[in-house]
């Protein structure tokens, strides 16, 4: 597919940010090239030699648990060293969402763990966060890297965990020179003509490109898509009545207090008069 095909697709672009769409552009036996190429833009650390044996750990959508019907859209690789991977995009804010990321990061390594307790075997593990937001707030960088280390010395402990955050809002605007910063233009990218400036300019990105429109213009991940994005908003709504039900129901706790604190106070008050007549009577008797 030439730059030209790519201008007569379909002109709404789903968005490359919904996770549906991530794992689908990165997260299947197609997408290890693309996969590579963000990996390598993130992981400047990690020896190339790591990517000569890039394995998807499960290309398929996953439930957590029984009823979640969205399942779990985290991309999982394993290295040719047997390091793991995992990237994940978030696109709402969440309260929770450092404690969320280093939980599973923790699970990467404890599930590492089968009938053996030979703690030797346990490989490194790299958890990737990408936001649509911003939630690092003491640190200007859109990327910031993560280890175990003194606070004074800056000694690590252990290579054994990495976390990597990646904030699409605080990349500037303008190319700083890293294969990152195009991956986050196009992950930032709302329009047709945005994605096509994208992959006349940046070979790998363009690989991307030519796959979201493909998917774009696929009539079943469409469907998938606007199923899926239903069912969040439908999640939703049922999330926020519950919270207007419980809030209304404290509501009426502290009216029916008041209430009472009213009749308690009237209570009082009418007990007070009583106890001032009787004085003032038993006073006009001595």
């Amino acid at each position: 597919m030439n730059d030209k095909d790519i201008e007569l697709i379909t002109p709404e672009i789903l968005s490359p940010t919904d996770d549906y769409i991530f794992k689908l552009l990165f997260g299947d036996e197609g997408g290890v090239e693309r996969l590579t190429s963000l990996l390598q833009s993130v992981l400047l650390k990690l020896s190339h030699e790591e990517y000569s044996e890039i394995t998807i750990v499960d290309p398929h959508l996953l439930r957590e648990y029984k009823g979640d019907k969205l399942g779990i859209l985290d991309v999982k690789v394993k290295t040719k060293t047997g390091k793991l991977v995992n990237v994940e995009i978030q696109v709402e804010p969440s309260p929770v969402l450092r404690e969320r990321v280093v939980f599973y990061a923790a699970k990467m390594i404890t599930g590492q763990m089968k009938s053996s307790n030979d703690h030797s075997e346990i490989k490194k593990v790299i958890s990737i966060i990408i936001t649509a937001h911003s939630f690092i707030n003491d640190s200007e960088k859109y990327h910031n890297r993560y280890t175990l280390y003194d606070l004074e010395t800056g000694s690590e402990f252990s290579d054994i965990l990495e976390i990597h955050s990646i904030e699409l809002p605080k990349a500037p605007t303008a190319d700083d020179g890293t294969q990152l910063w195009w991956w986050t233009r196009f992950l930032s990218a709302k329009d047709k003509e945005e994605f096509v400036m994208l992959a006349e300019r940046n070979p790998q990105v363009k690989n991307a490109v030519v796959r979201l429109m493909e998917l774009s213009a696929d009539e079943q991940t469409r469907l998938l898509y606007d199923s899926r994005k239903k069912m969040e908003w439908d999640n939703r709504a049922r999330e926020e009545e519950a919270r207007n039900e419980e809030r209304k129901k404290w509501q009426d706790v502290v009216v029916d207090k008041d209430i009472q604190i009213a009749d308690k106070d009237s209570q009082i008050a009418d007990q007070a008069a009583i106890i001032a007549e009787l004085q003032a009577k038993l006073k006009g008797l001595s």
